[in-house]
């Protein structure tokens, strides 16, 4: 079995979440429930679902389209999304 994938996978999205406002959220959830097993439940649930659903669109573009193409269009979405939250359009 290769683990690569799956090793490589979850360092990246550990990283990148390390600090994020999801995390601030389910801080901020927490703290104001009390009961954190309940906030890491519903956390848990929701990441697991935007994940499927970020794997399953990767996996129909991966399928539709070259790799060098969906790299530009995510690093153009990387640099708009950017520019509208400097100028809090979004």
């Amino acid at each position: 079995m290769d683990l690569k994938p799956l090793i490589s996978t979850f360092a990246l999205v550990f990283i990148a979440e390390l600090g994020d406002k999801t995390q601030l959220a389910a801080m901020c959830q927490a703290a104001k429930f009390g009961k954190p097993w309940m906030v890491f439940i519903g956390a848990s649930l929701a990441l697991v679902v935007v994940s499927g659903i970020g794997v399953a669109v990767g996996n129909w573009a991966g399928a539709c389209f070259p790799e060098q193409t969906i790299r530009y269009v995510a690093a153009g979405l990387f640099i708009a999304m950017g520019i509208l939250m400097l100028f809090k359009v979004i």
